[in-house]
């Protein structure tokens, strides 16, 4: 099975899929991005080609003794060379069709390869063999002129092609001499002639995707990695509602046999708030507006102002969690779990993140729809619940599923809705609302900084109960609860980066859990250290750590959750957002102006 996650995305954020290193289609969700994987051999550890596997899609080139892969510029479009002993070659061109069509963003549940003979005369084998029911059972076909029909639980695929179906379908070698087109999408005639048709919406795609990136802010340093980024976060969020996922994968460990295998393909406030946060920061406003008209929608239906940790893609409140026995896990380490039983956990930081996210669009007038005062009412329930939480026990953002406490991040995240809630106030010209938050605010603040500050170790602590180290007591920064030159920040800081650096890499924390002590570092946590690097001035030990950071990236240029700081493997669901948004903020902060390069 793959190594070290060497994986590439594509996707028209409608649909997702993670092709290996071979050029195998090994991971991919249908209809949509939390659905069952039709490619799932990503996490079954059986061979990858054979009799008997399934859950995958392979154009292999018989005598292949050399591959290689690359994106087509500023898009996630990819194309993989293979090449055999003989100098024969091939190359694919592996896409999601995502384009303006009739005046509305055409985004189907599909995926397009195109075959194209690029040297010699090369041979190739089509094994196309979609799982189903989580990996239980290789699905059943059948064929017509143009097309082969896979029988999925979700309903029926159609693969149409210009290539001989009876070669598909035997899995038989034949000589490549014309390029090949091949439409995995909904069981449809193909109305348009395949190969013009299927040539045309990569020329369409690939525009739309260039567009978007001609569209951002990006840094002056670091480019390359912030637009790949960029186009993968715009990946993980689907379109149709504005939900943004945490990651595109369910049950990748965060290190080897450690039980932690969570499903991350659904809608955390937290991920996509910093999803959010970093977008902004290179003018993607497109993905704030959707997301907020989701965040709408979710605050709507809320009881009493109560905010779950997360949702699903189309709002879905019960995401119950089960273990699919039909897959044994990414290189055997399972389970394998689908939904997260994290949506009933009680995580007051959800609070701050929901105001926090709104809160640009009571200032932002390039914004299609400006927030106004019927958003802010609406957004009132939520810093009521934030008042009366902030200071109650709850799992915490890294979300412990048999510990509880008063967590200083979630109550600095209720202090920020509240503050935030007053800031909008003033922009609408409420002032006797604005007078009521901030009084929240000050009040909220002054009982944070009583119970959780440590005179005697010098260092606020990450529980109001106990003296312990966090990571995410950096982001008081962020939050402008404390300044880069607050001794009290500057404290922490010392004790946090003593206490959580490994080498390069931050963990976390360094305390027992449900599943014992975390054995890998936490990505977007080094990413926060750099940024406190360069705001206590610190920079070239920011710059440093950046470039060693954007050194651990796959070759497809992105990051997972996790990395094990001895041996530098990737670990955990990927790509994950947060590593994403770590990468972008650090880059845009730490980048040197336009102006320097002129």
């Amino acid at each position: 099975m793959t190594a070290n996650l060497d994986l590439w995305p594509i996707g028209n954020c409608q649909v997702s899929a993670l092709v290996d290193r071979s050029g195998r289609f090994v991971w991919g969700c249908l209809p949509r991005i939390d659905g069952d994987p039709a490619f799932s051999s990503l996490l079954d550890d059986s061979p990858a080609a054979g009799d008997g596997a399934y859950g995958f899609w392979e154009i292999d080139l018989d005598g292949v003794i050399e591959t290689t892969q690359t994106y087509l510029r500023n898009s996630p479009v990819l194309v993989t060379r293979h090449t055999d002993a003989q100098g024969n070659a091939i190359e694919v061109t592996d896409f999601a069709p995502r384009f303006f069509r009739s005046g509305r963003m055409y985004r189907p549940t599909a995926f397009v390869r195109i075959v194209r003979p690029v040297a010699g005369s090369p041979r190739i084998r089509i094994r196309m063999r979609p799982a189903t029911s989580w990996g239980s059972a290789r699905a059943d076909h059948t064929r017509g002129s143009n097309h082969v029909r896979y029988l999925l639980d979700h309903g029926v695929m159609r693969l149409s092609t210009t290539a001989p179906i009876g070669w598909i379908e035997d899995e038989r070698l034949f000589r490549v001499e014309r390029p090949l087109h091949f439409f995995f999408g909904p069981d449809e005639s193909f109305g348009d002639d395949i190969a013009a048709g299927l040539d045309t919406m990569l020329e369409r795609t690939l525009a739309e995707w260039r567009q978007w990136v001609r569209g951002l802010a990006t840094p002056q340093e670091w480019q390359e990695a912030v637009i790949r980024s960029a186009i993968t976060l715009k990946l993980c969020q689907h379109e149709e509602t504005g939900a943004i996922v945490a990651a595109m994968t369910t049950s990748i460990p965060e290190h080897a046999d450690s039980g932690r295998n969570w499903d991350y393909r659904y809608c955390w406030i937290r991920d996509a708030y910093y999803t959010i946060q970093a977008l902004n920061r290179l003018g993607a406003l497109d993905v704030l507006e959707g997301y907020l008209e989701y965040l709408r929608n979710i605050v709507d239906n809320t009881a009493g102002g109560h905010i779950q940790p997360l949702y699903g893609v189309g709002g879905e409140q019960t995401l119950t969690e089960w273990e699919a026995p039909g897959l044994n896990g990414y290189r055997g380490m399972g389970p394998v779990r689908v939904g997260n039983q994290a949506y009933d956990q009680v995580q007051h930081d959800a609070y701050g993140q929901i105001v926090l996210s709104n809160a640009q669009a009571f200032f932002d007038h390039r914004l299609f729809r400006m927030a106004g005062i019927a958003d802010f009412e609406a957004l009132e329930p939520i810093g009521e619940r934030a008042w009366e939480r902030y200071d109650q026990p709850d799992a915490g953002l890294w979300e412990l599923r048999t510990k509880s406490h008063v967590h200083t991040y979630s109550a600095a995240m209720c202090w920020a809705a509240c503050d935030r809630l007053a800031n909008a106030a003033i922009a609408l010209g409420l002032g006797e609302r604005a007078t009521f938050w901030q009084d929240r605010a000050h009040t909220m603040r002054a009982r944070i900084e009583e119970a959780a500050w440590r005179p005697e170790t010098n260092r606020v602590s990450a529980t109001f109960a106990g003296d312990n180290l966090d990571a995410s007591l950096i982001q008081l920064l962020e939050l402008r609860f404390l300044a880069p030159d607050d001794p009290r920040f500057l404290g922490t800081l010392d004790a946090v980066e003593a206490g959580l650096r490994r080498g390069s890499n931050m963990l976390r924390y360094d305390s027992e859990d449900d599943f014992g002590v975390p054995h890998t570092a936490f990505n977007v946590c080094t990413f926060w250290l750099i940024e406190a690097l360069h705001y206590t001035g610190r920079d070239a030990d920011a710059r440093a750590l950046l470039d060693e950071m954007l050194s651990r990236r796959t070759p497809a240029g992105l990051l997972s959750e996790d990395i094990d700081p001895v041996s530098g493997e990737l670990w955990g669901n990927y790509p994950q957002t947060y590593s994403l948004v770590g990468m972008i903020n650090c880059a845009v902060l730490l980048s040197k102006p336009w102006s320097a390069v002129r």
